[in-house]
């Protein structure tokens, strides 16, 4: 029973890793068809070009690799049926809470608005998700607590499609 769970648990979890994928590669794969010059010149970036202090740069991209690296340590808690310390991770990574740890208030006076909301909106949603991955551990239904998770890759999604770092 327990590895039956496991196993739609896993398959959840890479059903949603393809998703995010596929979303990524479609929008990213039609950017590129419009802004692809005649002129055999390389590829434009559509994106908006934000420029931070070197040292607010580097600071940023550590961050950004550190969520994913949260991400992945979500998924693998999931994977084990460890709900709580998924919802654990994820608030004190991605959520609210983690906005102090990353120095949020001084990287944000270098974003454009639509960046900071897009940001903030994901830390807002990786909260969300720690709730639900605790009901999870209650309920045993881990659906809800998987659809909150894609609301945080959405945002993420949202945000680097949008924006690129200098």
């Amino acid at each position: 029973m327990q590895e039956k769970k496991m196993l739609k648990l896993l398959g959840a979890a890479a059903a949603l890793a393809v998703t995010a994928s596929v979303l990524a590669g479609q929008e990213h794969g039609h950017d590129m068809k419009i802004q692809h010059m005649n002129t055999g010149s390389s590829l434009l970036d559509p994106r908006t070009l934000v420029h931070f202090p070197e040292q607010l740069r580097i600071h940023t991209m550590a961050n950004m690799r550190d969520h994913l690296l949260a991400l992945s340590e979500i998924q693998e808690a999931l994977s084990r049926e460890q709900f709580e310390k998924a919802g654990e991770i994820a608030e004190r990574r991605l959520g609210m809470s983690s906005l102090e740890l990353h120095g949020a208030h001084e990287v944000g006076q270098y974003m454009p608005k639509a960046m900071a909301t897009i940001g903030t909106e994901m830390h807002r949603a990786a909260s969300r998700f720690a709730v639900a991955a605790i009901d999870a551990a209650v309920a045993g239904d881990v659906k809800p607590a998987l659809a909150a998770l894609s609301d945080v890759t959405r945002q993420c999604l949202a945000c680097h499609s949008g924006f690129r770092v200098q």
